[in-house]
């Protein structure tokens, strides 16, 4: 087979940005509702009745337009090219009112318009054949994997991470180790960072607590016995020599003295300090392990073998991770950028959950009973989604996520549309993080990189590379306890 003719059979079967549309329709199928089900059910007010909203089921509609005289029509994507519009479909959720415990009917709440991927299966071009493209004034050859926003076409570059829950050990330049965890749940991410200095001593930053104790936060979360935290860390004596130092660094011993601890290091007063720290535990420490007060001693454990780790790395036992290695890097898609979105308009301090309840109060307070659409502003959602598409600026301080497509040619199109994003800054050198890693091999371009500031930094992956989805975590877990059995 010629190599012109692998290249048409890869764009007819595999397809150019498959992943991306793919990502996007795991996102409106699945990942909306996973946040809704966060969601559940929340209470808006208690002060004269207890009033609660409970969130159901989800749907998207189909791309519309709402036209002066009223009308809403069905709207396909040139149309939204040519009038400067928004290819959007309106989302809608079934939420049930619950006054002091008994349900009234569902409703059926419009909250907001949600951007639609060219070529989805919510875009209005599925299932059309060539003529059928043709008659509507688009392309057939058109890769889609794109939005359309006041008119202009908008693409969500891939952005280069660090792999999520998975710990990654380097040695620092000052002889000690340094490890970091990026732990995710559902779209909410936390980092973690330890450090373990030369003369043995183990810190770790999370959230918004710097350089707690180890052994405070193994005490905090149950291990209260020095000995049983020995063990659970190991039964090698040049192990426990590099880690007895952390024994004597505090005067914490039991639980209620690490929580105290913990409390005064974040500076919360006394009445709501173990309510503040037991939020922390379990919220916000290694939320993948789970968030319940059940999963604590499992936080623990995980603990005790990072710190193993650490003394290993720092014995030369086991050698350091490469964190340029791609096995320690994913590539976060279409589905994952708008869940990391989503979850901060629905949740987030500002969010939509919580103008509802302040709606609600306000409204309450005049002598009026509100309906649920009426504490709901859909524009403001709409609004958000939108500026973040239109500017590029992201969740977690990201900018140049979504940029305009560049339509100069057919292959510098398909070339924007596979192109891949550090998010390392282009003003700091970064010498190791530009240069091509050998695992980069067959999956990046090793010469597609622009001049300037950005080389190496922005990439595109590969002619003939595909993206894999991952496996849900159940399938993992059955993975693993079949190994584990083989093991046996």
């Amino acid at each position: 087979m010629s190599f012109v003719a692998m290249i048409k059979s890869f764009e007819e079967e595999r397809k150019w940005v498959k992943y991306q549309i793919d990502s996007f329709n795991n996102f409106v199928s699945f990942g909306l509702k996973r946040l809704i089900d966060e969601v559940g059910v929340i209470r808006i007010s208690q002060e004269r009745e207890d009033f609660k909203l409970k969130f159901g089921d989800i749907e998207i509609g189909r791309p519309e337009i709402h036209e002066a005289d009223g009308s809403t029509r069905v709207i396909y994507p040139n149309e939204a090219r040519i009038r400067n519009l928004t290819y959007m479909a309106p989302i809608f959720i079934n939420i049930t009112p619950i006054v002091n415990g008994v349900q009234d009917p569902s409703e059926r709440v419009h909250i907001g318009d949600l951007p639609i991927m060219v070529r989805s299966k919510i875009c209005t071009l599925s299932g059309l054949d060539e003529k059928e493209l043709i008659s509507v004034g688009e392309d057939p050859t058109d890769p889609g994997g794109y939005f359309i926003i006041n008119g202009t076409e908008r693409v969500l570059v891939l952005i280069e991470e660090i792999a999520s829950n998975k710990p990654i050990f380097e040695k620092t330049s000052e002889g000690g180790v340094s490890v970091r965890v990026n732990s995710e749940k559902s779209g909410f991410k936390q980092r973690h960072l330890f450090e373990m200095k030369p003369d043995g001593e183990i810190n770790i930053s999370f959230a918004n607590i710097k350089k707690l104790p180890i052994v405070v936060l193994l005490k905090a979360l149950g291990l209260e016995n020095d000995k049983e935290m020995c063990d659970m860390i190991s039964k090698d004596d040049r192990i426990l020599n590099e880690f007895y130092t952390n024994l004597y660094e505090t005067d914490v011993i039991t639980t209620e003295d690490a929580i105290n601890f913990i409390g005064r290091k974040i500076k919360v007063s006394r009445e709501y300090m173990e309510e503040r720290v037991n939020q922390i535990l379990d919220r916000y420490l290694l939320p993948h392990l789970g968030q319940e007060k059940k999963d604590r001693m499992r936080k623990a454990e995980y603990l005790t073998r990072v710190i193993r780790k650490c003394i290993w790395v720092k014995l030369d036992i086991t050698p350091e991770d490469d964190i340029d290695h791609y096995a320690n890097k994913r590539l976060l898609m279409a589905g994952g950028l708008f869940e990391q979105l989503f979850r901060s308009i629905l949740l987030g301090r500002w969010g939509l959950i919580a103008k509802m309840t302040y709606n609600y109060q306000k409204l309450v307070k005049r002598g009026k009973y509100p309906s649920v659409q009426s504490i709901i502003e859909a524009s403001t959602v709409t609004k958000q989604i939108l500026s973040s598409l239109a500017t590029g600026t992201w969740i977690g301080g990201r900018t140049g996520v979504s940029q305009r497509l560049d339509r100069s040619s057919y292959i510098k199109t398909i070339s924007h549309l596979r192109s891949v994003l550090s998010p390392l800054t282009p003003t700091q050198e970064h010498f190791k993080a530009r240069q091509i890693h050998p695992t980069e091999w067959g999956r990046l371009c090793p010469a597609e990189t622009p001049e300037g500031s950005s080389i190496g930094l922005r990439k595109h992956l590969a002619l003939f590379t595909e993206i894999t989805p991952g496996l849900p975590e159940s399938e993992e877990e059955e993975i693993l306890k079949t190994i584990k059995g083989m093991i046996k």
